[in-house]
């Protein structure tokens, strides 16, 4: 019989305590990635000590044209960002048909940490991007598949455990910054890359010590194999996994959007924002890498007040399906760049208030919380368990397509576009993002509320 704590399976708490030791790693290296590029590694003398810079360089500038140090830096945390939800796909296919999950999130595990270390020596920083990328792809799509095999099929638990999961995701994000972010700006940046090392670790103690409450996968994957050689997918299948594919377009735009967070939004906060508490009473600045805490800061405290609003709704029969939660998420990141454009522009191209982006941040994560855990939740309740896995890859293409790729090429145009401007772009790529999966919603409905469990 399964254990429980708190109403869930203790696996729950088990995959909680290591994603958030994981997010902890990813967050801190994200809040330093183009702060560090930007003012001190793509700058002489230092980017002479850099292996491979010359090469990877060449190859960017081949598609992109000349590069400064801030255009690069955005290429070159764009296709991080990218390449570690696209990885994922690689780290399911092993999952399912060679490695078990558990062994697969013990070598992501491993090889982040390494990755982690080496980024605290300059020369080594795309052999550690590479070693970040690849062990990231083989641990997280892993860790959330295995969070909806600890719920069997109809357990109206699922969608609020993947909302509990995503709180304590947003846990290690939200004192990355704090931790990590201080260490590499007051400190050094090599401590900060150092601190994310440590967080890999506390993840691996966390997953070896919950071993026995994860959900039992040699079982579990000797039947998927079974029926894998003896049963083809079905019509209702086929149709399902495409309607969750049709949604990887305009997720992709949605994503490109969000996660100028760690981008432009670090860029605007560090030279355009005026970080003063409290102009001519409290002028301590508050630190750019602590911006990156204000989206989990808010995971935590509207993410019981969104839950508690759909069991409300539910009660009523008004809860929005899972579709229309995501056309929401989208229409509030829309809100959230039309208000920091318009703040940029009422000032002027001057120094903007760090209040307004406090409210960005809110906004956009009020959208985050209907679209992030509610999509994963998505993939997971109708995807086929013999390919759980791999579909969780499928989920991250977004985060790989938009995330980053697309992310990291839009930012390109920081330098050539106003501030206003830029925002609204931000803007109307979420808009149009929105109204396409709104124009899915009933033609998909059917195929997209069938369990394959």
């Amino acid at each position: 019989m399964t254990r429980e704590l708190f109403g869930h399976p203790r696996g729950l708490t088990v995959l909680f305590g290591t994603e958030m030791w994981e997010r902890f790693s990813y967050y801190g290296m994200r809040a330093l990635l183009v702060l560090y590029l930007t003012k001190y590694l793509f700058l002489r003398p230092h980017v002479e000590t850099v292996l491979f810079y010359p090469q990877v360089k060449a190859f960017f500038e081949m598609m992109a044209g000349p590069l400064e140090a801030q255009p690069f830096s955005s290429l070159i945390y764009g296709t991080y960002t990218g390449l570690i939800y696209a990885t994922p796909l690689l780290g399911g296919w092993l999952a399912d048909n060679v490695l078990g999950q558990r062994n697969t999130v013990m070598i992501g595990i491993v090889m982040m940490a390494f990755g982690h270390f080496m980024m605290a020596f300059q020369s080594m920083l795309f052999v550690a991007l590479l070693l970040l990328i690849f062990g990231g792809g083989l641990f997280k799509t892993n860790t959330t598949a295995q969070v909806g095999m600890l719920y069997t099929a109809g357990d109206s638990r699922r969608d609020r455990a993947y909302s509990v999961f995503y709180v304590g995701v947003n846990l290690g994000a939200f004192i990355a910054p704090l931790i990590a972010g201080t260490l590499g700006e007051t400190v050094g940046w090599h401590y900060g890359f150092g601190a994310a090392g440590v967080g890999m670790l506390l993840a691996l103690a966390v997953y070896v010590a919950g071993w026995k409450h994860l959900p039992p996968e040699r079982e579990r994957a000797a039947k998927t194999k079974q029926q894998t050689q003896h049963q083809k997918f079905t019509l209702p299948e086929w149709k399902s996994i495409g309607a969750l594919v049709l949604l990887v377009l305009p997720l992709t735009l949605w994503w490109a959007c969000y996660e100028q967070q760690g981008n432009i939004i670090t860029l605007f906060a560090d030279a355009n924002t005026d970080r003063r508490l409290i102009p001519g009473l409290i002028d301590w600045q508050i630190p750019v890498t602590w911006f990156q805490a204000f989206n989990p800061f808010f995971i935590f405290s509207l993410t019981p007040l969104l839950l508690a609003l759909w069991v409300r709704q539910a009660k009523k029969g008004t809860e929005p399906n899972s579709i229309i939660k995501i056309v929401n998420g989208c229409a509030c990141l829309t809100a959230s760049y039309m208000l920091i454009a318009w703040a940029s522009w009422h000032d002027g191209g001057g120094q903007t208030s760090w209040l307004w982006l406090f409210l960005f941040f809110a906004l956009i994560t009020i959208g985050e919380i209907q679209l992030s855990p509610i999509s994963l939740s998505l993939f997971s309740k109708v995807a086929p368990l013999r390919i759980a896995s791999l579909m969780m890859g499928v989920v991250f293409l977004p985060n790989f397509l938009g995330g980053g790729l697309l992310q990291g090429y839009l930012g390109t145009y920081w330098g050539g576009m106003t501030h206003p401007l830029f925002f609204l772009m931000m803007a109307a790529i979420g808009a149009v993002s929105g109204i396409i999966i709104w124009s899915l919603d009933k033609p998909l409905r059917p195929y997209l509320e069938t369990r394959h469990d």
